[in-house]
C-alpha cells in the first residue's frame, strides 16, 4: 500500500457505536474503579462517624418535633438550653451537643495517633495532652449543660 492509500484507510474508518454490552462493560469498569479506591472507605466511616454523632445528639427529636423552637429569649437573656426539663430540648441543644461530642471524638482521634508515633516521642506527647484536653474539655462542657438544663430559671 502507497502512503496515500494509508492515509485514506484512517480517513474513512467508521464511527464507533455503543452497543448495550460495551455500555455495560464500561459501567461495569467504572462501579469496579470506584468501589476499589481507598477514599470511598474513608467517606463511609466519615458519614458513618456523622450520622452516629447525630443520633447521640438528639437529632431524630429535632427532626420529629413539630413548633420546636431554636432558642428561647427571656427576661433579656437567651437560653440556648431548655431549663428545667430533661426530656424537652431547643435546636441549639442539639448543635451544641454534637459539636461537644465531636470534640470528644477528635480528642480520642488524637489520642489514638499519638499511640502510632512511637518513633517521635515529643509529637507523641503533644497529640496524647491535645486530645486528653479535648477528651477532658467535652466531658465537663457536656456535664454542665446537663446541671444547667436541671435548674429553674
Amino acid at each position: 500500500m502507497s502512503k496515500k492509500n494509508k492515509k485514506q484507510q484512517i480517513k474513512q474508518k467508521p464511527a464507533p457505536t455503543t452497543t448495550q454490552s460495551s455500555l455495560s462493560f464500561s459501567l461495569s469498569r467504572w462501579f469496579k474503579k470506584v468501589v476499589t479506591t481507598q477514599p470511598f472507605a474513608l467517606i463511609i466511616t466519615v458519614v458513618f462517624i456523622g450520622i452516629a454523632l447525630f443520633l447521640l445528639g438528639g437529632g431524630i427529636y429535632t427532626i420529629t418535633t413539630e413548633g420546636i423552637l431554636p432558642s428561647w429569649w427571656n427576661n433579656g437573656k437567651f437560653y440556648f438550653l431548655y431549663p428545667g426539663s430533661m426530656s424537652d430540648q431547643f435546636i441549639s441543644e442539639t448543635v451544641i451537643t454534637v459539636m461537644l461530642y465531636t470534640m470528644g471524638f477528635a480528642g480520642l482521634l488524637s489520642v489514638y495517633q499519638s499511640t502510632k508515633n512511637g518513633s517521635k516521642p515529643r509529637q507523641a506527647y503533644i497529640l496524647m495532652v491535645v486530645g486528653i484536653s479535648l477528651i477532658l474539655l467535652s466531658y465537663i462542657c457536656l456535664e454542665s449543660a446537663i446541671n444547667m438544663k436541671q435548674t429553674q430559671f
